[in-house]
């Protein structure tokens, strides 16, 4: 009897959610095709040493290169093949597309269409890909729902997410090809990224150096830990997207399409206080931070809420790791990690 092994190629296998994608993956017997162009938006090691833990699996294959090299992308396409895409590379991050605005044109514009179109040409099954809860910009009406009309973003990062999933809508019609994106809510937890706040307020507390709190505290986060955040992509794998049935022209529904297309949010379904955030950072680390008090910075969003219903409808799964644990966890890599 032959076993046919699933073969997933995930973008981004080196970065915070991509590693433990891949690694997830890996656990459940899929073969996996890992990219990542290793770029020092933030310190490569810390990226080398997420690869180190799973490069020496039978199943793991890793390849460098950078989703804007379209003949590279094609050749992986053309020499794994894989059925299922999950696109996680991208250039991240707010403050950091104020500054440096080409390198998200770059990657998640330019990157996205050559992933796209290799996925188009090798029939590829799914294509599963990381949206933000950044889209939703000046959206005030809370939870923020996949339903609702998100045409105001306030960043250059996220008017590239949005365009990313216009672009999935447009191949999913035109081709037929299956896409899902997902609206990912301040995804946090051990092997994290050292530009969130987390990581930063961790790192400045143990060096006795001032935390910055933006907004003068005045914000809201719906945390999302990185396994909660793995749970929802896995449980879609096999959910392919399919066309709404229901779905009209006349009052056009956001989240779905007469396409196979549709768009999910993974957060916690539960906002919590910036002050209640590092306040329990405090407590973990049995030290009170000092706190530089400043404005909203710009193409930040003062609160995120997540509607997950259609998460829970779907695949029977809600996120639901507390505030308290997850902090816990990432404090207890943080000082492994850095021996602190």
């Amino acid at each position: 009897m032959v076993v046919i092994i699933m073969k997933i190629l995930v973008t981004g296998a080196a970065g915070f959610i991509g590693y433990h994608v891949a690694t997830k993956l890996l656990s459940e017997g899929k073969e996996v095709i890992g990219i990542d162009n290793l770029n020092d938006y933030y310190d490569v090691s810390l990226k080398e040493n997420r690869l180190k833990l799973i490069n020496n699996h039978p199943n793991f294959h890793f390849e460098k290169v950078s989703l804007e090299d379209r003949r590279e992308i094609e050749q992986i396409f053309n020499v794994y093949n894989p059925q299922i895409v999950i696109n996680l590379a991208a250039q991240a991050g707010v403050r950091y597309s104020l500054t440096n605005p080409y390198a998200y044109i770059d990657s998640n514009i330019v990157g996205f269409m050559n992933i796209l179109e290799s996925c188009r040409h090798h029939k590829v099954q799914h294509l599963i890909y990381a949206s933000s809860s950044s889209v939703y910009g000046l959206n005030t009406k809370m939870p923020f729902s996949v339903h609702n009309n998100v045409d105001h973003p306030v960043s250059l990062y996220a008017a590239t997410k949005k365009a990313n999933e216009l672009m999935a809508h447009t191949y999913s019609h035109l081709y037929g090809l299956p896409t899902t994106g997902l609206r990912f809510f301040t995804v946090y937890g051990p092997w994290g990224r050292p530009d969130m706040a987390l990581f930063l307020f961790t790192k400045a507390i143990l060096e006795g150096n001032a935390i910055k709190v933006f907004n003068h505290g005045k914000m809201q986060r719906d945390f999302t830990y990185i396994d909660d955040i793995v749970e929802g992509i896995v449980r879609l794998v096999d959910r392919t997207a399919k066309p709404n049935e229901n779905w009209s022209g006349i009052a056009p529904d956001p989240g779905t399409s007469i396409a196979p297309y549709k768009i999910y949010n993974i957060g916690n379904n539960n906002p919590v206080k910036l002050m209640d955030f590092i306040e329990a950072i405090e407590a973990k680390l049995g030290i009170e931070a000092i706190k530089e008090y400043l404005p909203i910075q710009a193409g930040d969003v003062p609160a995120t809420y997540a509607d997950v219903d259609d998460l829970i409808r779907d695949v029977g799964y809600k996120p639901n790791t507390s505030i308290k644990d997850g902090i816990g966890s990432f404090i207890d890599w943080y000082r492994d990690y850095y021996q602190v």
